[in-house]
């Protein structure tokens, strides 16, 4: 099976990479703006119609999109998960490879959810941002392709080479200081929302079999449980043999930043006070996983806290 990944040094897709080439059915081809892709391309900024005629050269029968962008302005996002998109969508319509597409979505898709509830594929949904909104218009533009496709919409993805930006990476980079100055308490902010973590290893199981199934539509790849960040702080410091106490902070009235470990004044998001975790979902997101079971014969195998303990040997790595 031939299979062109796009995105393969993106976070999720180094895995996705990973669990491909261990397939020995599998013909891997990279295509990507990096000098290590087998193809450079730019998705964002090349034509439909380059991309049509690499796609019959190659002729491959499935196409992995893991490619997009996480941070940026509205313009920025909707570029690199929009117009990308379209663009996919676009040469695979052109082509005459018939190639099935398999898109990684994203929960922001859904937005705020009620607290105690799992939201299911069927959901309206209300992003709460531009990262959701682009990721959004992207699902939109695939459903309606005409093409054999399938989105993958993944949850609050955890494990080794999670982004230290992230709230998980800035969770273990705090701890990583307090523990090298020896400090006897962590302060750490923003740690009453509840999120559905899910491994990137299992994450990028669900895209193998996907790209296996003939399933269509959204399918949500989740953990099925919500777990509050101070919950994780606590597993976090327990694998790390932190000591120290953990205090959480009051959020301030108005807007503010991602308030975990030591606020950074340059890239974060901006987010309401009440929901200070930078993706827009709230205080709640749950995932209802009974589709992935059921269509793709997927289930998440890794816990938490093997994937936090991951997040923390590379934190302590770092000098």
């Amino acid at each position: 099976m031939r299979v062109l990944l796009i995105g393969a040094n993106g976070y999720i897709g180094r895995f996705v990479a990973d669990r491909l080439l261990a397939d020995p059915a599998v013909q891997l081809t990279a295509l990507g703006r990096g000098d290590d892709a087998d193809v450079r391309f730019d998705l964002a900024s090349g034509s439909p119609g380059a991309l049509t005629r690499f796609l019959d050269a190659v002729h491959p029968g499935v196409v992995i999109n893991c490619a997009g962008a996480i941070r940026g302005g509205a313009r920025e996002l909707t570029r690199h998960n929009t117009v990308a998109v379209a663009t996919v969508c676009e040469a695979l319509r052109r082509s005459g490879c018939g190639a099935r597409l398999v898109q990684i979505g994203c929960s922001a898709e859904y937005g705020p959810s009620q607290p105690g509830s799992s939201t299911a594929e069927d959901a309206v949904p209300r992003p709460g941002g531009p990262y959701g909104v682009s990721k959004l218009a992207a699902t939109e533009l695939v459903l309606g392709s005409g093409l054999d496709a399938v989105v993958l919409r993944v949850f609050s993805p955890a494990g080794p080479g999670t982004p230290a930006g992230s709230p998980l990476g800035r969770l273990a980079e705090a701890m990583r200081r307090a523990m090298q100055s020896g400090d006897g308490e962590l302060k750490l902010g923003g740690l009453g929302v509840q999120r559905d973590f899910v491994d990137v290893r299992d994450v990028a199981r669900a895209v193998h079999a996907a790209s296996l199934s003939a399933a269509q539509g959204v399918i949500n790849i989740g953990s099925g449980r919500a777990v509050r960040l101070r919950d994780a702080a606590a597993v976090l410091a327990r694998v790390a043999g932190y000591g120290g106490a953990l205090h959480e902070l009051d959020a301030p009235p108005g807007p503010l930043r991602s308030a975990i470990g030591h606020p950074r004044a340059d890239s974060d998001h901006a987010a309401p006070a009440a929901y200070p975790y930078p993706d827009g979902c709230g205080s709640w997101q749950q995932a209802d996983v009974r589709t992935a079971r059921d269509r793709l014969g997927w289930r998440p195998r890794i816990n938490l806290e093997e994937s936090l303990a991951d997040i923390w040997m590379e934190a302590a790595c770092r000098i």
